[in-house]
């Protein structure tokens, strides 16, 4: 079914609408850029695809390909051949079905495009059929075929009647690429080679060209910061509704921001205000509110109120409590049940983690790993300086800073200076003010 059509998608475009530096198909839905999900579905339905770059045209490559290893990607001459027909131009597509998308339209899926597929004609044009037309060019259907596309400020009272307007999305047969983009002229104010030509001059001929109604919400373009916002939220509940209907658990939704990426299994319960990114994994643990995670594994864990699970950290059958931060860690079998950072470390199951620990794994210039092993009881307010490797069976002393190398097996590690008292200190310093 792949070799039935070939995807273009159009993705060239500065979007200066986004007020950014940055090139707009780059801009994120979900953790990843926009371009990434339209390709995602893309690859779905096609095995041929190609993106038409021109604007930061290294840097959108450099992060697809990050993605992708099977995408071809085409430098458009905008100098030369500036707008949607010019970005057509020098692309020879290998199947006989031609799909054009356009590249900020993140929200498509691959069941969205599927009447492209199946509808039959020389060239199918997406429309939208919108209750308040205003602003848009209306497209003129008669007897289920589009005659033509009228701009609103050139239509007749009639015509401004008409309810279908032009969704930007087309789909050619091979033949009328190879014949009418070659044909495209810039005779316009904008000096650009417009693909809605295509449309004129093969109706010209007699071509069939068929409406395809598709829903705005699957093709709805992104052009400001507004529109990101609003797909935002539509990515949102389509992520979390999928997850919900694949057996989690989670409480008030709509105030839970689940990245494109993260995996559940088993039973898992995500609480309310909780933000899960990257390619996380969480299975059959419990996220407890407004707690962080980020590209890292959770198994048989609780993690949370309140915690934070940094990248690349790995917890298997642990308690993470509340104002707890880890990163680059692994911890099996362990209670780290508050108020505590553990970087760059190892812990070993049956270990506890006293509140207040800090693992000091960064001199300034270097970060350092420490090692803890089984059935390790780390005190309150306690500082282990890495490099540290503690062995099973410790007992860390309550307010001790561990700089030693080693603590060894069975052992007793105390650092502190000698509790000194003075006697009436209190009343002889307040005699004074």
């Amino acid at each position: 079914m792949k070799d039935k059509i070939s995807i273009i998608i159009l993705a060239a475009g500065k979007g200066s609408r986004m007020k950014s530096p940055k090139a707009k198909v780059l801009h994120s839905i979900s953790g990843k850029p926009m371009l990434y999900h339209i390709i995602k579905a893309s690859r779905e339905i096609s095995n041929d695809i190609s993106v038409v770059i021109a604007h930061q045209k290294e840097e959108v490559q450099k992060q697809m390909e990050s993605f992708f290893d099977d995408i071809n990607f085409v430098v458009q001459d905008a100098d030369n051949f500036p707008g949607t027909g010019g970005a057509m131009k020098n692309i020879a597509p290998k199947n006989e079905k031609v799909l054009v998308l356009n590249g900020d339209m993140p929200l498509i899926t691959a069941d969205a495009l599927q009447g492209f597929l199946e509808t039959q004609a020389d060239i199918i044009m997406s429309i939208f059929d919108l209750q308040n037309p205003d602003g848009y060019g209306r497209v003129i259907i008669e007897d289920a075929q589009v005659q033509r596309i009228v701009e609103q400020k050139d239509a007749s009272e009639d015509e401004l009647e008409v309810t279908s307007v032009n969704a930007g999305i087309y789909a050619f047969s091979k033949d009328v690429i190879e014949k009418y983009i070659p044909l495209l002229e810039n005779n316009n104010a904008q000096k650009e080679f417009y693909l809605t030509d295509v449309i004129s001059m093969a109706r010209a001929d007699g071509l069939n060209i068929a409406p395809l109604l598709v829903d705005e919400e699957h093709f709805k373009g992104i052009n400001s910061k507004l529109d990101l916002a609003v797909a935002e939220e539509i990515m949102q509940d389509k992520i979390k509704s999928f997850w919900m209907n694949a057996g989690v658990i989670m409480q008030l939704p709509a105030t839970v921001y689940i990245e494109e990426g993260v995996l559940f299994e088993g039973e898992c319960i995500v609480e309310n205000g909780c933000r899960i990114t990257g390619n996380t994994l969480i299975q059959n643990s419990i996220i407890k509110s407004g707690s962080v995670i980020e590209e890292s594994i959770v198994k048989n864990s609780d993690v949370g109120p309140l915690a934070h699970l940094r990248p690349a950290s790995h917890i298997e059958d642990t308690h993470i409590g509340n104002f707890v931060e880890v990163k680059k860690s692994t911890l099996k079998g362990v209670k780290a049940g508050h108020l505590s950072y553990l970087g760059d470390s190892i812990i070993d199951e049956g270990t506890n983690i006293g509140a207040g620990t800090i693992t000091c794994n960064y001199d300034g210039i270097k970060k350092y790993q420490t090692i803890i092993g089984k059935n390790v009881f780390v005190g309150s307010d306690t500082q282990l300086i890495a490099p540290l490797t503690i062995e099973d069976d410790v007992m860390i002393a309550a307010g001790s800073t561990v700089t030693s190398g080693k603590v060894e097996k069975g052992s007793l590690a105390i650092s502190r200076t000698k509790m000194k008292t003075i006697k009436d200190f209190y009343y002889k310093f307040f005699a004074k003010k």
